[in-house]
């Protein structure tokens, strides 16, 4: 069994997860009949761009070693323990059409797993495994973005209007994928990095004189920020910058727009290669 990491030309399918989700757990329970120790691999992958081309399929895309995980070993029985957990967890979510969070899955079990990051490991374990994203997965996170301006757009029937209001706050939509409708008059998009500039530029009106939709994800941002970032940039076609603090921690939070998380999911719709950026 090998998780394997490419790029996909579409989304996966529920009905082709739990396909790969069936014929996975088969495998397992046919080595365990047959006496044989079950082995997965999971590949792993860089945390960083080795090439300097802003468009390039670099090596951190592509996997750097095949990590293996054994009954044999115990220190794998327990992460194993986990991500079977888990996977039943995602399996009913996908048979259900429902969505979970990170946070949801682990008080599930909170005993069984001790951590919220050990939840977090084996989900990006899944994610390599199924050859899909999180989201794919009916796996969500809480959402914590902010976006306000010249923008409207309906998430799930619900509508969005920023236009009425530019310089009121709206929560950057959980379910990107059920987001419609997008409308915008905005010249530029602006990303912040803190919530402290983002509530000064509300203040300050700054979408009334400055036609543009302004979006933060209040620090590191979370995956929901950086899809429905990425889904306006895909739509709307307009430059976008990114305005972050001059030191370590503001460049890291700019490549994370830029290049995806440091958690290398499979999930390259994230890398938002477009993005000029500012430096305050």
């Amino acid at each position: 069994m090998e998780g394997k990491h490419s790029r996909w030309s579409s989304q996966p399918r529920p009905c082709d997860l739990l396909r790969k989700i069936r014929e996975f757990t088969r495998a397992i329970v046919e080595d365990l009949s047959n006496g044989r120790s079950p082995e997965i691999l999971i590949d792993r992958f860089r945390n960083y761009c080795t090439k300097p081309d802003s468009n390039c399929y670099c090596s951190s895309d592509l996997p750097i070693l095949k990590e293996t995980l054994t009954l044999r070993r115990e220190s794998h029985l327990r992460r194993l323990d986990v991500l079977l957990r888990v996977l039943v967890i995602v399996q009913q979510l996908l048979q259900e059409n429902r969505h979970g969070s990170k946070r949801d899955i682990y008080y599930m079990h909170p005993s069984v797993f001790s951590d919220q990051s050990i939840v977090d490991r084996a989900i990006n374990d899944i994610c390599i495994l199924m050859q899909c994203s999180r989201h794919n997965l009916n796996v969500v996170s809480v959402g914590k973005g902010l976006v306000m301006g010249w923008l409207r757009f309906s998430e799930a029937g619900n509508m969005f209007d920023c236009i009425n209001r530019p310089n009121t706050a709206f929560p950057v939509p959980i379910h990107v994928e059920e987001v419609k409708d997008i409308v915008s008059v905005a010249k530029y998009i602006l990303v912040v990095e803190k919530e402290s500039v983002f509530q000064r530029l509300a203040n300050d009106q700054f979408c009334n004189t400055n036609h543009c939709i302004v979006i933060t994800g209040r620090g590191y941002p979370d995956l929901s920020t950086r899809r429905f970032l990425g889904l306006l940039v895909d739509t709307l076609h307009l430059p976008t910058y990114c305005l972050v603090d001059c030191d370590p921690y503001g460049f890291d939070i700019l490549s994370t727009y830029r290049f995806g998380s440091m958690v290398r999911l499979p999930d390259h719709s994230m890398n938002l290669l477009s993005v000029v950026y500012k430096l305050k």
